[in-house]
């Protein structure tokens, strides 16, 4: 697994830079080779200055020895310039795989798992450093074999004994070493669900979203206690690998210097007794020194390299994991829709330990008309949304477009053909023409296309009149490249670019309108579903909304209620039938008309008002549900 994971990294390298990874080998033999040179080179001098050499002898040696020292010199700093470049390309491409591998999963399952969120936090951070550290330890340990190899072979003509010595010694490092390697790796496994909270706090007590319930509720010290007890749970876990480092290392390190003291003993008393030169003694002190120096270099680069490999392994699990729906070899191509997208017996929950959400379900959106979708939170409404963009798989029954099973046909293929607004829509901090052209990136380079959705939305004006147009940056953290701090823009504006959004698909077959217009005041309100009225025209529409007037005019109502349907019909047949429509509808309008304090807002009687049929705002039924339930953390993209 290991040796598996050294071959992806080397691969990665040679395909990132090729020449800068030739380049830091040839470096990295080099620097190992020019040590052991200078011992030599150092020692035939002394050992010729002893005997009473002559010029002829000692020019030679001495320019070797010269350029040996200015090799030793210079080469590191060559190797450091020539490694950077080689990291910057290998961190450019390593990235790429790794998003282009979360881009890969088509559905939401995935990204609703904590156990994911650990795991991909990992892969970002290992990405991010993991292979700097296996490119420059596998080069560092070369570079050290070189040396050792250059010393050791200097050790055994002088002392082989010491050679058995010095590497017997070193024996008990390298394990040591390599159970700690392994205990950090899990540590960090261990430590990732705290880092994330503790990284969600922080941004709780900074993320201008959360601001304002921060201070009115007075929840500052409440969350920095709570951030603070993260780090120290973090910083105890951490303060016990350290000590156990510091005692092995500690250890070893007195081990190491007994050894190299009674060599220097040993070469101090043999060469008072003749056994060996001056220039022997130079160059068995620099071996051993060498020596040392060497193995503690390989020691703890492996050590390091190994913990490098343990937690690029997470990398690894994240590029080479399977999308997360089952993706046909050969996708059906999706008709226009001509006839209706229909749901057969659809049964979903989450997973088997969560209860379902949708019990078989039977539904038909005939082409060209409108359904409207109606319950009280929890229903399974936005669930049903899901399965539409399918951002999840039915768990039994099946969905099909014109007939298509949309398990057979490729995702993106359907997603390009439906347009969306969402109640939780995203408020990215790009500028305002780069908000609405994510809508279609095909009609990016469009700004009347951009300028004409903003119309329809009815934000057009609010626009232009930023400081710098279109061009304004919307961000309360990010300036413009300009240095101009960015503009933010009222809850009702964000829900208007948002339709703009929208508005920039103009050749959907499907529109889904999940609380478009849960943002804007009555009179806004009413603007907006006029214009969508416009625009849906013969679209196939389907539509969720908690304020029952702006869903009477739909073809088909449907009433969901614990994940079946217990109502269908017009609105007027609804209402005849005195059901749980009715019964919500006369709630809500009710309330309209006498202005009472239950909670369902102001407005006329056809709905466009500032509340929900059930009292209620907004909020479903799925677990991390990112259609419906926004927090700092998977909206930190976006305000």
């Amino acid at each position: 697994m290991l040796l598996r994971r050294v071959q992806v990294v080397a691969a990665l390298a040679w395909k990132a830079h090729p020449a800068a990874t030739v380049g830091s080998a040839v470096l990295g033999v080099l620097t190992g080779v020019a040590p052991v040179a200078t011992a030599w080179l150092t020692k035939l001098v002394l050992d010729a200055l002893a005997r009473g050499g002559g010029l002829v002898a000692l020019l030679p040696l001495g320019g070797g020895l010269a350029l040996a020292g200015l090799a030793a010199i210079v080469l590191p700093h060559v190797s450091v310039y020539v490694e950077g470049q080689l990291r910057r390309s290998l961190r450019l491409l390593i990235y790429d795989r790794l998003f282009r591998a979360v881009n890969r999963h088509p559905g939401l399952s995935r990204f609703e798992n904590p156990a994911f969120h650990d795991t991909l936090q990992l892969a970002y951070e290992s990405s991010h450093n993991a292979p700097d550290r296996l490119v420059v330890g596998a080069l560092a340990i070369g570079q050290a074999l070189i040396t050792l190899s250059g010393f050791v072979a200097t050790l055994f003509a002088v002392n082989p004994l010491m050679v058995a010595v010095i590497v017997v010694a070193a024996l008990p490092s390298v394990r040591i070493q390599l159970v700690l390697s392994r205990r950090r790796a899990e540590v960090m496994w261990e430590m990732t669900p705290a880092m994330r909270r503790q990284v969600f706090y922080g941004e709780l007590l900074t993320r201008p979203e959360a601001a304002k319930e921060v201070r009115l509720f007075g929840l500052g010290d409440f969350l920095r206690t709570r951030m603070l007890d993260e780090v120290r749970g973090i910083n105890l876990t951490e303060r016990d690998v350290d000590r156990r480092t510091l005692r092995s290392q500690g250890v070893m390190a007195l081990v190491g210097s007994a050894v190299a003291a009674g060599g220097l003993l040993w070469a101090i008393l043999s060469a008072a007794s003749g056994g060996i030169t001056v220039g022997d003694v130079t160059v068995f002190v620099a071996a051993v020194a060498g020596v040392q120096a060497a193995m503690t270099t390989i020691v703890s680069q492996w050590a390091d390299s190994h913990n490098a490999l343990l937690m690029f392994g997470h990398y690894t699990a994240v590029v080479e994991s399977e999308p997360d729906l089952p993706l046909p070899a050969v996708p059906t191509a999706l008709p226009a829709l001509r006839e209706g997208i229909e749901l057969r017996d659809v049964w979903f929950r989450y997973s088997e330990e969560h209860p379902w959400i949708l019990r078989g379900v039977n539904l038909f959106i005939p082409s060209g008309g409108t359904v409207a979708l109606v319950g009280v939170n929890g229903a399974g409404k936005s669930t049903l949304v899901k399965l539409l963009l399918r951002l999840y798989d039915p768990v039994r029954g099946r969905i099909t477009w014109d007939g298509v099973d949309l398990r057979d046909a490729s995702p993106d293929d359907l997603r390009r053909r439906i347009g969306a607004v969402f109640q939780d829509h995203m408020d990215y901090d790009l500028t305002a023409a780069e908000n609405i052209m994510l809508g279609d990136l095909t009609a990016a380079g469009d700004r009347d296309h951009v300028h004409d959705s903003a119309r329809q939305a009815g934000v057009h004006d609010a626009i232009a009149a930023l400081p710098r147009g279109y061009d304004t940056m919307l961000s309360r953290i990010f300036g413009d490249r300009g240095g101009q701090a960015g503009v933010s823009l009222s809850g009702g504006q964000w829900q208007r670019l948002a339709l703009a959004r929208a508005y920039m698909r103009r050749r959907q077959d499907l529109l889904i309108l999940d609380e478009p217009s849960s943002g804007l005041d009555a009179e806004a309100e009413h603007e907006v579903h006029t214009g969508l009225r416009r625009y849906r025209g013969d679209r196939t529409s389907v539509l969720i909304s908690h304020r029952l007037g702006t869903v009477r005019d739909a073809d088909l109502i449907v009433v969901l209620s614990d994940g079946r349907i217990t109502e269908r019909g017009t609105h007027d047949e609804l209402m005849a039938t005195g059901g749980e429509y009715a019964r919500l509808f006369i709630l809500q309008a009710s309330g309209y008309e006498t202005g009472d304090a239950d909670g369902y807002g102001t407005g006329d009687a056809d709905g466009y008002g500032t509340g929900n049929a059930d009292g209620s705002e907004s909020g479903d039924e799925g677990p991390g549900d990112s259609l419906r339930t926004a927090t700092p953390s998977t909206r930190s993209a976006g305000r």
